[in-house]
């Protein structure tokens, strides 16, 4: 991505003449040091990189350090001048500019420490740890734009300087590590920063190190990260963001050091606090920026360079500590990840990357002039139209015009995602400090609340509550804010009374955690969507209430009521697991984000009408599907006697996921399998299903995957925790009883060994197809029918639509008969298509009458839905006045094929 500038020529000369315009710096340069100029027209045409800088500086004889600091200068010199002409003649891009002042600024630091370590450890012998016992090196970290290798052409380098252990040298005159590495560290600067007859080669700033100038040049791993966990302020959260080990290369450490501040910078959770944070730090150097009267700096005025690079970089403290790929340096990279993420729109990321370009080419013409660390755009004409020469424009107005644009809308941006605007809005009528409860109870009566009195009490004792009276300053004020917004849009659905409540208990229950009210304060676009899913449901307000990072899903609407793509989604979630490598506790931890982000959104699009339930329970079936595949693969990995590289084991689905009928909280049937001949299996892959078991079920800071029943493996909850092949398929010939072949039409092989999986469909569809005597199948399936009805029994005058008779279990029952009893003569009967297949399926094949079996299906579709939607609202059991349901042909179809009707 580039300005309008293109090559002027292919003409030296031409390149040349431009060059000594735009470039007083250059100009001197080249009228100084003569024999650059047919250095530079001999090389000049081929981009400038690490390898040609490592070539140049070989061939410059160094034997001490004064020899070496004229070494690096005259290399400067050169990347400087050919830089310079490659850019303004318009053959190197920004990306090349960047890099190769990184690299220089890399090498050069990498060749000063060399040298000098070596001449230390001369006097003093190596630095030796006092744990490791082993030699040490001291690490120099690159800060800011050199860390992103975005370094500009007259930057300083912000440094760090520290090494892994405390201990002492071991030579003959010894000193502390400290001692050494401080020595080390302090001649390092010097030989880069200092001002000599040569000029320099970088101004070192070290201000960013731990208690900046009043702290210690070098700091131990240990100290380091003492100082960021008690005493790291925010700031230097955004300032490590692009934090680099630059020099020595590829040292072992540099894994360690940058693993020991990840913490540091980004938070496990969704940290909306940023927000607040960087509008903090931005209002202090506008501040700065005013008092200095640079209004016209390019990188810290408005719509500067500055302003795009929180706009990245606020986004990744947000999100950084949940997505990995988000760990990058580079703005222009991290601006387009987040348009690829859903988090910028496209157009914006657009027009900040072309604002970022030409600011930092801008940049650059200003610091070409006279080699000056500057961003402050000239004042004199002449200097403008070499400015607006070296941008590629006819004059200064056609440029400035340009920029305005462009800083118009960094600005505006900036603005939009920072909420920049001050909120000057006084105390509200419905939440202020003198409130009483008569006010509020009128205040909540022009609104269109009846329980006014219990709210106003719930409201009053919210404002009174130690909880809120000790909370951060911070937070009471969001939540000052939050509250009035609260009772207002609550007031909008019909069921306000209700509505309102359970948002209460959402505000209640994140007060404490000040990154979720920040979400709510940064994004009120949110609280609408907040208020449509607490009316529809008690249930997915309590959902969110346990997990409230998924209030981030509100924010993108677009995303949030799009039907999943299981593949896609399987292929991210993937990727997040390899992203934590082999930590487990880290991948179960993903699961759980990922199973209940998914179920949120289908909760979403469920609540918006937008999913019919038979696919809503399909799409929660895919998910457990996934989820199962991934832990059964994660377990086998980590099994500590794995003795092949895929497990020869399958997981069995029974009950509502076995059927595809699964519901938002509802348990998973399971039962395990295996067909292996090595003489430990029993013990490996009952340790296997243990660990399946414990993983799905276990709670954790990030909530649980699934409660697991397992109770329906052979001989119950007395049997093995698994079964071999051959074992499961002699139980369910001749020991099972009916009601477990009933279990068993709802059953389906989920994930694990596809042969496996084979072998349990063949064991399956044999045992249903076997002839049985139907006089002996009623008597067991009606008897099985009366214990249900009395484990559940209904004195009042309501209808159960699961439980009471002509409700949902009389239809599941009648459709396993119908399975049992006729699947040897019609083995179609054994797909395990579901209810209301499987009872159209029966009539087609003249088992059942077509209209018993439509009306049937019709009842079962309907009573579904009502518990669906009763659920949904936390009402249970779940029964309706009967006169809403009529159940007649349930009724009717279970007295014509399993006789007359069992008593209550």
């Amino acid at each position: 991505m580039n300005t309008v500038i293109t090559p002027i020529s292919d003409n030296f000369d031409i390149t040349l003449q431009r060059v000594r315009r735009c470039s007083r710096y250059a100009q001197r340069l080249l009228d100084s040091e003569v024999e650059l100029l047919p250095w530079l027209r001999a090389n000049y045409a081929q981009p400038c990189n690490m390898d040609e800088m490592t070539a140049w500086l070989a061939t410059m004889p160094v034997t001490d350090e004064d020899s070496l600091s004229c070494a690096l200068r005259c290399l400067r010199k050169r990347v400087m001048l050919k830089l310079l002409a490659r850019d303004l003649g318009g053959l190197a891009n920004l990306k090349e500019v960047t890099t190769c002042m990184s690299a220089l600024a890399e090498l050069t630091v990498q060749r000063a420490q060399h040298f000098i370590m070596e001449t230390l450890e001369q006097q003093y012998g190596q630095p030796i740890g006092e744990l490791c016992g082993t030699p040490q090196q001291l690490l120099v970290v690159g800060m800011g734009k050199l860390g992103g290798m975005e370094l500009n052409v007259s930057s300083d380098i912000d440094l760090i300087f520290v090494y892994p252990e405390d201990g002492n040298s071991n030579g003959s005159r010894n000193i502390s590590n400290h001692d050494f590495f401080s020595r080390l560290g302090r001649r390092l600067i010097n030989l880069i920063s200092e001002l000599t007859q040569d000029g320099y080669v970088f101004r070192v700033d070290m201000r960013l190190r731990p208690y900046g100038d009043s702290g210690p040049l070098v700091m131990s791993f240990a100290a380091v990260e003492e100082y960021l966990v008690e005493q790291g302020r925010e700031w230097e959260r955004y300032a490590w963001i692009k934090a680099r080990v630059i020099s020595p290369a590829d040292y072992p450490a540099t894994q360690e050091l940058m693993q020991l501040v990840q913490p540091f910078i980004f938070r496990k959770y969704l940290d909306f606090g940023a927000f607040e944070s960087m509008r903090k730090l931005h209002a202090q150097i506008s501040q700065e920026v005013q008092r200095r009267d640079r209004i016209d700096n390019i990188k810290l005025g408005s719509g500067g360079i500055r302003e795009i690079e929180f706009i990245a970089q606020v986004f990744q403290l947000i999100r950084g500590g949940r997505d990995d790929s988000l760990r990058i340096r580079p703005t222009l990279q991290v601006l387009q990840l987040l348009s690829e993420n859903g988090q910028l729109p496209p157009g914006t990321v657009k027009e900040l990357s072309e604002a970022y370009v030409f600011l930092r080419n801008l940049e650059h013409r200003l610091q070409y002039l006279d080699d000056q660390q500057t961003h402050d755009l000239p004042k004199n004409s002449e200097e403008q139209a070499v400015i607006a020469e070296g941008m590629g424009y006819p004059d200064y107005g056609a440029m400035l015009k340009q920029l305005k644009h462009h800083r118009s809308l960094v600005s505006g941006q900036f603005a939009l995602i920072f909420n920049t605007q001050e909120d000057s809005t006084v105390a509200s009528a419905l939440w202020n400090e003198n409130l009483n409860t008569e006010e509020l109870q009128n205040d909540l009566v022009k609104l269109g609340y009846t329980d006014t009195t219990t709210l106003a009490e719930r409201l009053l004792h919210i404002r009174d509550s130690g909880r809120y009276r000790q909370l951060p300053d911070t937070s009471r004020q969001r939540i000052d804010k939050l509250i009035p917004q609260f009772i207002t849009l609550c007031a909008e659905p019909n069921n306000r009374d209700q509505t309102l409540p359970r948002i209460l208990n959402l505000l209640e229950s994140i007060s404490r955690r000040a990154s979720y009210l920040a979400f709510l304060a940064e994004y009120p676009v949110v609280l609408p969507r907040l208020i449509g899913l607490a009316s529809a449901s008690e249930w997915a307000c309590e959902y969110l209430i346990k997990h409230p990072i998924l209030l981030d899903e509100l924010l993108d609407a677009r995303e949030i009521y799009r039907a999943p793509d299981w593949n896609a989604l399987d292929a991210e979630l993937l990727t997040q697991l390899d992203q934590c490598n082999t930590d487990t506790e880290r991948q179960m931890d993903v699961l759980r984000q990922f199973q209940h982000g998914q179920t949120f959104h289908l909760l979403a699009m469920d609540l918006q009408g937008l999913l019919p339930l038979e696919t809503l329970s399909d799409h929660l079936s895919n998910l457990a599907d996934l989820i199962l595949r991934h832990v059964l693969q994660l377990c086998w990995r980590d099994a500590r006697k794995r003795h092949q590289e895929q497990a020869q084991f399958a997981i069995i689905a029974y009950g509502k996921l076995g059927g595809r009928e699964l519901g938002y909280a509802a348990d998973l049937d399971l039962i395990f399998l295996y067909d292996d001949q090595h003489p430990d299996v029993a013990e490996i892959y009952a340790r296997l299903a243990q660990r399946i078991n414990t993983l799905l079920s276990s709670y954790t800071s990030a909530g649980r995957l699934y409660e697991i029943d397992l109770r329906l493996r052979p001989n119950g909850a007395s049997g093995l925790m698994v079964s071999s092949i051959p074992a499961f398929a002699e139980y369910q010939q001749q020991h099972a009883w009916v009601w477990e072949h009933q279990a068993l039409t709802r059953a389906r092989f989920c994930t694990g060994n596809p042969h496996v999986g084979k072998q349990f469909e063949t064991i399956r569809n044999n045992v249903l197809c076997k002839s049985r005597d139907l006089n002996e199948l009623r008597q067991e399936i009606v008897a099985m029918r009366q214990k249900m009805l009395d484990s559940h029994p209904n004195d009042g005058d309501l209808f159960d639509i699961k439980h009471d008779p002509g409700g949902m279990v009389d239809i599941e029952f009648i459709v396993q008969f119908l399975v049992l009893a006729h699947a040897h003569t019609e083995p179609k009967l054994t797909a395990n298509s579901g209810n209301l297949a499987l009872l159209m399926l029966a009539s087609k094949l003249g088992l059942i009458k077509v209209e018993l079996a439509e009306a049937a299906s019709n009842c079962y579709r309907t009573l579904r839905a009502m518990q669906h939607k009763m659920r949904l609202n936390n009402q249970s059991p779940c029964r309706i006045d009967r006169n809403e349901i009529d159940t007649a042909s349930v009724i009717t179809l279970w007295e014509e094929l399993l006789g007359p009707r069992c008593q209550e």
